[in-house]
């Protein structure tokens, strides 16, 4: 019996707009700080040019049903992605740290549409059989934006910051162009979306049905967001140098672990893949705080690269598929907001213990939240192994 076609036009399209939309992102993440450091911003302006980004983009997905109603998803996502080279203008054209502020703001707003729906359309185009290894291949093109963005970012910030936030522009434009060739079919991208049951934020917030993988993902994505920011300062605590490294490393065996847990998932269901991904991502954040060399660290960065690059699209995924085709933009929100919530409130809560007992110490709370998610993980699925894992919830 054939598998259905993956690899399709729109599928290619949809990997490129999702890489070049990140790599936007990713040239900004560790410049536009110091930019606006260097525009005279005080310690409170920065930590609301790092923070309200987030939290602006958690905002805008709670309205993703009324933008698919009235525009439909293609046009949502062209939205977020002009928003995009809006807020990049601004950076450059309104340089004083309150105008960023706001610029911020705007921002957020277009990354939260332009991830949510990114992620819908792909699941539309992705054949159901196929999902998990689809979204993996997916998210490819966010994984090298996250390994060579922010250092192309830093040099082209060290050349000038006109040449950062125009090749900033430059790349989200690429990422239109990608979305535009994507020729989604209004049969399967456009359904109309059924009416949410409530209109409270709770349920514009978390997808109903996906409560188990938010719960989840929000605990990742505070694992997750501390490694990123803070293995340089556990590297520098621990007299390590050249911890950048770790994330060239890291990104090598994201790439090693997306097709194959893509494929298992598909197969034996998502709870194949979370498990295995959890526990490579525990036991590297063991090593993480024992390593005293590079070797250790990058050891460690071995079993991040598997851990994450099967956990990420496994929860996507899997909230996905607890839903109907209509309600993919609701659960794609779901999933980003969970993330978003558990990266923003675990860096402010991580940032200001580790400031209290240094970063060392500070990760053995993380690898507490990781046992944590684990052991809700294996809860979750012997309470509900099959409605939880590998169903799609038809009411």
């Amino acid at each position: 019996m054939n598998r259905e076609k993956l690899w399709t036009h729109n599928f290619l399209a949809l990997i490129a707009a999702n890489g070049f939309l990140f790599a936007s992102f990713h040239f900004l993440l560790p410049t536009i700080t110091l930019y606006a450091a260097g525009l005279g911003a005080t310690g409170l302006q920065i930590g609301l040019i790092g923070g309200i980004f987030g939290y602006s983009a958690i905002f805008i997905r709670l309205f993703t049903d009324t933008g698919v109603r009235a525009f439909g998803k293609k046009n949502c996502l062209y939205v977020g992605l002009l928003l995009c080279i809006l807020a990049t203008l601004s950076y450059l054209m309104l340089a004083n740290p309150t105008a960023i502020i706001l610029a911020r703001v705007i921002h957020g707003l277009g990354f939260g549409l332009s991830t949510t729906f990114a992620a819908a359309i792909a699941a539309d185009v992705i054949p159901a059989s196929r999902r998990g290894e689809g979204i993996g291949y997916f998210g490819l093109g966010s994984t090298v934006a996250m390994a060579l963005a922010p250092a192309l970012g830093l040099w082209l910030l060290s050349e000038g910051s006109a040449y950062l936030f125009l090749s900033s522009i430059a790349v989200s434009s690429l990422a239109i162009i990608m979305a535009w060739l994507c020729r989604t079919k209004a049969a399967v991208s456009e359904l109309p979306p059924t009416p949410p049951l409530h209109s409270s934020i709770r349920n514009r917030l978390c997808e109903r049905g996906t409560a188990g993988p938010s719960l989840l993902t929000i605990l990742f994505g505070a694992g997750y967001g501390s490694v990123n920011t803070f293995i340089a300062m556990l590297a520098a605590e621990k007299n390590i140098e050249q911890a950048g490294l770790f994330f060239v490393v890291g990104t090598l065996f994201v790439f090693i672990s997306r097709p194959f847990g893509g494929r298992l998932l598909d197969k034996h269901g998502a709870f194949a893949v979370v498990l295995p991904g959890a526990v490579s991502y525990l036991l590297a954040l063991v090593i993480m705080v024992q390593a005293t060399t590079l070797t250790g660290l990058l050891s460690a960065s071995v079993l991040y690269g598997l851990g994450a690059g099967a956990l990420l699209p496994a929860l996507l995924t899997w909230m996905l598929n607890r839903v109907r085709p209509d309600r993919h933009s609701a659960a794609s929100a779901t999933f980003y907001n969970m993330l978003d919530i558990g990266t923003s409130t675990g860096l402010i809560a991580l940032g200001t213990i580790a400031g209290n007992i240094g970063y060392t110490r500070m990760f053995y709370g993380v690898i507490g939240l990781m046992a944590l998610f684990l052991i809700l993980a294996i809860v979750q699925y012997y309470y509900r192994p099959q409605a939880e894992f590998n169903e799609i919830e038809d009411a």
